[in-house]
């Protein structure tokens, strides 16, 4: 009986076929090739997938694949056939079709009417519609978490998360309730997104030490401006700009010279994307207002 592969070992194997799927998107993928890259069995490997995922492989690239497409559609302005062919589908029918399905808009009306319209909205109106966007500023302790580097569109660092769970669980560090957190270091809106830079990471156990490819981080430890974002991962870029063009500048804080972060609350694997729930947490400096000696809701 060959015992060879064990549960992290088919982690592994499986992580290389999300990575890959991650990278080629916008390409064919055949389940032979994926096979291939899994170096499993065709007959069997989907049916571990499945049972490990929870979700079929083709609901996976289809998930990631609209997600990456309501980026296309709330951040740029390109078309609807270009944004299909950039996300792997023909012609902007079939995108159309699958997107509707799972937003519940069809891309032209979600470009118009996403959640991320309603956001631009409020900042263009002043103080019009605040009361929708609650900010907590709260004192946020430090998180310890282990993590991969990513460089390149923000939209995609969910490759970052897959590797490092991985790693994790390879580790023996892995645990359920375990934090998904990601810091970013750059303004999408002031470097190439070939530049960016970001870091994705889950929380460890007490006493947990990773090895590499893991890097140790902390996040947290201060006082933080935290707004709960509800909806699809492509409206946060919207809520950023609310949270710094509008609330920043009239909350009398003072941003901290620290990078801003994000705490996913729940699994896309299991949320439709407008159930989907973050936290985006801006780093503040205690004492720029005489409200910081305790937490406030905005």
């Amino acid at each position: 009986m060959n015992k060879s592969h064990t549960w992290t070992d088919y982690q592994e194997r499986l992580s290389r076929v999300t990575a890959y799927i991650h990278d080629h998107l916008a390409e064919e993928l055949d389940l032979h090739r994926l096979a291939e890259v899994a170096h499993l069995s065709p007959f069997h490997w989907h049916r571990v997938y499945q049972a490990l995922y929870g979700e079929t492989i083709a609901a996976t690239v289809r998930r990631l694949r609209l997600a990456r497409g309501s980026g296309y559609l709330a951040n740029t302005r390109l078309g609807v056939e270009q944004v299909a062919r950039k996300c792997g589908y023909p012609n902007a029918q079939s995108f159309s079709r699958a997107f509707t399905a799972a937003y519940g808009l069809s891309p032209t009306r979600y470009r118009a009417e996403g959640a991320h319209v309603a956001f631009r909205q409020v900042q263009k109106q002043g103080e019009t519609g605040v009361a929708h966007y609650v900010v907590d500023v709260r004192e946020v302790p430090s998180v310890h978490l282990a993590g991969i580097a990513h460089r390149g569109p923000y939209m995609q660092v969910g490759r970052a998360f897959e590797v490092a769970y991985t790693r994790m669980a390879a580790q023996d560090l892995a645990r359920p309730g375990m934090r998904w957190m990601a810091v970013y270091y750059y303004d999408p809106f002031a470097v190439p997104e070939a530049q960016l830079r970001s870091r994705a990471g889950l929380s460890l156990p007490p006493g947990g030490v990773p090895q590499p490819p893991l890097e140790p981080f902390t996040l947290g430890g201060g006082w933080c401006a935290v707004l709960r974002h509800q909806g699809p991962y492509a409206t946060m870029r919207a809520a950023y700009q609310w949270l710094y063009g509008h609330w920043l500048v009239r909350s009398g804080y003072e941003a901290a010279d620290n990078p801003v972060f994000e705490e996913y609350l729940n699994n896309p694997r299991d949320m439709p994307p407008e159930q989907l729930l973050s936290d985006i947490y801006l780093p503040l400096v205690q004492g720029a207002t005489d409200d910081s000696e305790g937490p406030a809701t905005w």
